[in-house]
């Protein structure tokens, strides 16, 4: 029951609109599927650890965020800033870019995704109140390999979004204007340097 379950986080987790999903639907635009899905499966690992280390060390991870906290923000700001306006200049040069070849083979999408993650502090809260329901109320006990097979479930669930996500972007690309295309990116870019300012914003607020 719990390995269905925590598929069903896991699925439900990857889906809201945020810096990771805009990224990942950016690298399917600009790049093809598997740059895409390549994106979305580190996603997938590091929910997987991230969910495990919430789920076997609760307190200790919790204490260590609070000092780290305004450091993570700014530098998630920084990275959110910059992936932004990488995105605004691809923009401009979408449609001869496009018209030519392929971008080629390049780790970007998963060094990217990293990056996203490891700065973004939403991310440890949020898996850490993962944790922590699933242990308070008994769902998931926290011993044993019942942790390891809990968060397992969890990366599949993300696998599963993101295939979706991607396999849909991928499908339509070829049949929406260059044009269009330049807007969807600047559209992507704006909401990454917005998550970026809100970020920093968030230091005095």
């Amino acid at each position: 029951m719990f390995v269905l379950l925590g598929v069903l986080v896991g699925f439900i987790a990857a889906i809201p609109l945020g810096p990771v999903n805009v990224f990942v639907v950016s690298q399917t635009i600009r790049r093809d599927f598997l740059h895409g899905l390549f994106a979305g499966l580190t996603t997938a690992v590091l929910d997987f650890i991230y969910c495990l280390v919430a789920l076997v060390g609760f307190f200790h991870v919790t204490i260590n965020l609070t000092k780290v906290l305004p450091y993570m923000k700014v530098l998630a700001s920084i990275i959110l800033f910059f992936i932004g306006i990488s995105l605004i200049r691809h923009s401009k040069t979408f449609m001869t870019s496009r018209s030519t070849q392929k971008p080629p083979a390049s780790a970007k999408p998963i060094f990217g995704v990293l990056f996203l993650y490891i700065s973004n502090p939403s991310l440890y809260f949020f898996w850490l109140a993962v944790g922590g329901t699933m242990t308070a109320h008994h769902l998931v006990a926290n011993r044993g390999w019942i942790p390891i097979i809990f968060s397992l479930a969890v990366g599949v669930g993300s696998v599963l979004w993101y295939f979706i996500l991607v396999r849909y972007v991928a499908k339509h690309h070829g049949q929406i204007q260059p044009r269009t295309f330049q807007r969807i990116l600047l559209v992507l870019a704006i909401v990454l340097i917005a998550f970026a300012a809100y970020t920093f914003l968030s230091l005095f607020f």
